[in-house]
């Protein structure tokens, strides 16, 4: 599989024409002329108007900048930055009642921030679990499996993210 350097032209079915501005060891960022920057697999169905050969540096910036804020989780309980996907901004969320009771309007912005709240909440205490000097490891164990529920039963409210990275994930399935 031939890897495309940064510049390279493509054509996407789903996003159109874009330019590759970006190459991890899995994802093209592309900037798309329609749509923005997405990221698509490397391996994605697309094609190539233009390559750009170049020696590609298949650990970007992007990544060392992820692991950085990993580790940085991993030594403080501080909210991450995430960003919520565009078509939601501004948007609101309404609960409908049944009945003759009147709607509640929440803002998605408001409601997005509690979401990522009880993430980081849920982040810092699965830290402290695998940091505990007196939990069992066996204890240590079921108490992440069970995070690990939390999660999947979070993963409705990964449609809010802008970025994929920044997902609630449960349990794969094998």
């Amino acid at each position: 599989m031939q890897i495309l350097g940064i510049g390279s032209r493509i054509n996407h079915d789903e996003y159109g024409k874009g330019v590759v501005t970006n190459v991890t060891s899995k994802h093209y960022w592309v900037t798309f002329m329609e749509n923005g920057l997405e990221t698509i697999e490397l391996d994605s169905e697309f094609e190539i108007i233009e390559a750009v050969e170049d020696e590609v540096d298949t650990i970007s910036f992007s990544e060392v900048e992820q692991s950085l804020i990993s580790i940085l989780r991993r030594w403080s309980d501080a909210s991450s930055i995430s960003p919520i996907a565009d078509k939601w901004k501004g948007g609101k969320l309404i609960l409908e009642p049944a009945g003759d009771l009147a709607n509640k309007e929440i803002p998605i912005d408001t409601f997005f921030h509690k979401i990522v709240m009880v993430r980081d909440r849920i982040r810092v205490m699965e830290q402290k679990i695998n940091a505990s000097k007196t939990l069992e490891d066996q204890d240590k164990i079921d108490l992440q499996q069970y995070i690990t529920r939390i999660y999947g039963s979070l993963t409705t409210f990964n449609v809010l993210f802008k970025n994929q990275s920044d997902n609630f994930v449960g349990e794969r399935s094998k």
